[in-house]
């Protein structure tokens, strides 16, 4: 409180791109990851919001320095989820005045290249999906981490319905039994961990992690290669998505996605002079994405924060 308003503050820094090579890892050659980091910090500086007094203020520019440093520290491959924590540490440790860090990554998709069958030492192309994480550590080690997935894109061209929605004057929607579907997926699950001291002494692999919730969401969605599976709508496609991601990883305890309805409309072209110039026999689209559906859940284990 101050002067009879209540002041809810933090401060950080944004958009901190910061690259680390590990160039003698052995058996794979040259491993590098693309960082996009965010801090944020909640600390008892209420005096330069009131009384233009900065002493407490962590400047960003410090914290962008930090970044750099901690990065130039990490001398073994590190997960961003695992680079998170150890900033949320510094930032609330470091500084007595900071009470919480929230840290926030987004990695860019370098993959390593293979040349004639062979995976290059030290070549990357850029893939597309993103891997994401945010990190909150408190002062006294409190702690949430949360990874996900942006810009998943699925689709497939049969296996697909939506019938029995409600109809009224405005529906014009038909059913149908035969459809494409998809969709680009934001996922976003949580772990158990409340606390610094509960991740795994033996390092706990973020990054496997993410790679083989990837494919749970995506095998899930495709079904087998021959048959496929049928989905009747996003919405029981969206929850044997995340159901599949629980049943598999008792160390996920909640999933959130995000599966907007991306839509190829079968095209018709006709004209008094021509009226079969496009007959549509499943055969010709028109992909769009404006304006479409937009489904989301969060599936959580039973009595787990969301």
């Amino acid at each position: 409180m101050a002067e009879g308003f209540k002041i809810e503050q933090n401060h950080g820094k944004s958009r901190v791109r910061v690259a680390r090579v590990w160039r003698r890892v052995a058996g794979s050659g040259h491993v590098i990851v693309e960082w996009n980091v965010g801090v944020s910090l909640f600390s008892d500086c209420l005096h330069s919001y009131t009384s233009a007094d900065n002493s407490a203020i962590v400047a960003t520019d410090s914290m962008k320095n930090t970044v750099y440093a901690k990065a130039k520290e990490c001398t073994e491959v590190m997960s961003m989820e695992s680079f998170a924590v150890l900033l949320g540490r510094h930032f609330t440790s470091y500084y007595p005045q900071v009470t919480a860090a929230v840290i926030n990554i987004v990695e860019k998709p370098w993959e390593r290249v293979a040349v004639d069958g062979q995976p290059h030492s030290h070549g990357f192309k850029l893939g597309s999906e993103k891997h994401t994480t945010e990190v909150r550590v408190e002062k006294y080690g409190t702690l949430s981490v949360t990874s996900g997935i942006e810009g998943l894109a699925l689709l497939k061209t049969t296996q697909s319905g939506f019938e029995g929605f409600v109809r009224d004057r405005f529906t014009l929607l038909p059913e149908t039994r035969e459809r494409m579907v998809a969709t680009e997926v934001t996922a976003a699950w949580r772990y158990p961990f409340a606390d610094v001291s509960d991740i795994p002494a033996k390092p706990f692999c973020f990054t496997q992690r993410y790679l083989d919730v990837k494919k749970v969401l995506a095998d899930t969605f495709f079904g087998s290669p021959l048959e496929g599976v049928y989905s009747p709508s996003v919405q029981n496609t969206l929850y044997l998505m995340a159901k599949a991601v629980l049943n598999r990883f008792p160390d996920i305890a909640s999933v959130k996605l995000r599966m907007p309805n991306l839509h190829f409309l079968p095209v018709n072209l006709s004209s008094k002079d021509n009226p079969n110039m496009v007959k549509f026999a499943d055969d010709v689209y028109m992909p769009t994405d404006e304006p479409h559906g937009t489904i989301e859940a969060t599936v959580s284990r039973t009595m787990s924060r969301l």
